[in-house]
């Protein structure tokens, strides 16, 4: 068992898939960890994709068709159980290969791309779930070591001159543009890297949410590295 994980407040550590999807989120806790050393080659399989694009979606059949070693075919294996068990509790996984996201340079005093830290929002009530399998790996923030990049003043200020508009549409601009979203790291903030292998569920803002979303951020990839990443 992996204590660096149950020793933060924010993260609760099961054992088992079924107790991922069933153990509540409550008071602090906004992140599940299905804690997990996993055997099998990763590296292997992501040598064998190919990179179609900066991110290329991988599916079950390009996994089949792939000729692994043993070790390749265990990694294998476990991509695709995961998969499955995903897609039978009713979510949609995306297997990704990744060289690097989309980065938002649009505005110098606030980027809104997923290298950010962020929480994810939905209308309804979900989860996201992730898992990388290969490269670097995403971190999380506990939430009382992040302040709402709208409520800093000076980038609040410069949003409102970017908005342009009437005072009492600011808030809405603010979120259709996801600018609310998003987070600057306090000065003594200590992220918790999520590590390779780990299957996570974390909480998102939807209506029925009775916790704080789970503040988070893609990382930088390591150079010349492709990440392998189960997300939905």
């Amino acid at each position: 068992m992996n204590n660096t994980f149950s020793d933060h407040h924010q993260i609760k550590v099961v054992s088992t898939f079924s107790e991922l999807i069933n153990t509540d989120f409550q008071g602090a806790v906004n992140a599940i960890c299905w804690n997990r050393n996993l055997d099998g080659d990763f590296k292997e399989i992501v040598t064998q994709l190919q990179l179609e694009d900066n991110i290329t979606e991988v599916y079950p059949e390009d996994l089949l068709s792939l000729q692994l070693s043993e070790k390749g075919q265990i990694a294998r294996e476990i991509i695709l159980n995961d998969w499955q068990l995903l897609m039978d509790f009713g979510a949609q996984p995306s297997l990704n290969l990744l060289k690097n996201y989309e980065r938002d340079e649009e505005l110098d005093f606030i980027s809104t791309d997923v290298y950010s830290y962020h929480v994810d929002r939905s209308p309804v009530g979900t989860n996201t779930f992730l898992c990388t399998y290969y490269g670097a790996a995403s971190d999380i923030l506990p939430n009382d070591q992040a302040v709402q990049k709208i409520l800093i003043p000076e980038i609040r200020e410069k949003l409102r001159e970017l908005h342009d508009g009437p005072d009492e549409e600011f808030e809405s601009f603010l979120q259709e543009y996801y600018f609310d979203l998003h987070y600057q790291p306090k000065s003594d903030a200590q992220p918790i890297n999520l590590g390779t292998g780990h299957l996570w569920r974390i909480a998102v803002d939807h209506p029925d949410q009775r916790v704080l979303p789970c503040v988070h951020r893609a990382p930088v990839e390591n150079d010349g590295e492709c990440r392998l990443l189960l997300i939905c």
